[in-house]
């Protein structure tokens, strides 16, 4: 396989972590892929969730930007309707500005919270329907073509930051094909519509400036160690952890209750959010990651290390870079 290959950072804060352990966790992390040769690292907004701490992306991106050289990094993305095309614009064009040739901004539409979350950001309910318009906005002001008369993003303006179209589901690629720009599919988390929007973004791509052919990212989770039977222990303790994260309301479940759950219907739909995800030692998690750059046909690969020890999420990283001699 000669795709690059990228991380997505989830910016998880463990057991017995917090948020200043993950960001430490994010550099290092950020550090060692620019070693081993990964092509960019992107961080995803979410909100009112105690276990991830990318809430405020941009200023994670600096912070990382910051103790790095050479990686690209970028959002994976930002959920625009959550801010004004402006205002990202703007920061983006700062990152942009203060690490010239570096920074990607990557775009969803959904909330990335829930419905009370999504008040407290001042959020409507319809605020999604405007997203085309506001991504055409928003690539006005980095190109210096604005759409608003006589505003401008300072800094921004001329940057030209690449946009990437974020989705899990054919809104996203229909949307990426019209505008000509790169498609980034959810597939770590929503695998569902995974051929078919890769298929109707391919096929109804049209040129632009930006891009003159159809780009897919497509996303997976990884999970490597040195014995397969650690790499498949510490995805049975992700497992566990998503059922006491998606379904426990605020309880923690013993591993013989999560168990029980994950045999359930809800349960069940969980582990087929984990449908793309490649577990074991080195051989094995190669040749899973070979199959599903083919059955994606992405161009490039993002990989969520899964891994709940620090040690193993680490060391995913490194064996999955020297699998393909990064």
């Amino acid at each position: 396989m000669a795709l690059p290959l990228s991380i997505l950072d989830l910016a998880h804060i463990g057991e017995g972590e917090t948020a200043a352990d993950s960001f430490a966790a994010s550099v290092a992390l950020a550090q060692r892929a620019e070693e081993l040769g990964y092509r960019r690292v992107w961080y995803a907004e979410h909100h009112n969730m105690d276990s991830i701490a990318s809430s405020a992306t941009s200023v994670l991106i600096a912070h990382i930007a910051a103790h790095t050289r050479t990686i690209r990094l970028g959002a994976g993305g930002v959920m625009l309707p959550n801010h004004s095309p402006l205002t990202i614009a703007e920061q983006f064009g700062t990152l942009e500005t203060l690490h010239p040739g570096r920074i990607d901004l990557g775009l969803g539409r959904a909330p990335g919270s829930d419905q009370n979350t999504m008040r407290a950001l001042r959020r409507t309910p319809s605020a999604a329907d405007t997203f085309p318009q506001d991504v055409l906005e928003l690539q006005g002001y980095l190109t210096g073509e604005t759409r608003i008369p006589g505003v401008h993003a300072t800094p921004g303006k001329g940057t030209n930051v690449p946009l990437y179209i974020l989705g899990s589901s054919l809104f996203g690629a229909q949307l990426a094909a019209m505008l000509g720009l790169p498609y980034a599919f959810a597939s770590h988390f929503a695998p569902t519509a995974l051929e078919e929007a890769v298929t109707v973004y391919r096929t109804e791509f049209k040129p632009s400036e930006q891009l003159d052919r159809p780009y897919v990212i497509a996303a997976l989770n990884v999970i490597a160690a040195d014995s397969g039977e650690e790499a498949r222990e510490q995805f049975l303790e992700a497992k566990r952890l998503r059922v006491s994260k998606f379904l426990g309301r605020g309880r923690t479940f013993t591993p013989e209750e999560a168990d029980m759950i994950l045999e359930s219907p809800a349960g069940q739909q969980l582990l087929q959010m984990m449908k793309y995800s490649a577990v074991g030692d080195q051989a094995e998690v190669k040749e899973y990651v070979d199959r599903f750059a083919a059955h994606s046909r992405a161009d490039e690969l993002i990989v969520a290390f899964s891994a709940p020890d620090r040690k193993v999420w680490l060391r995913s990283a490194e064996l999955l870079a020297q699998a393909y001699d990064l």
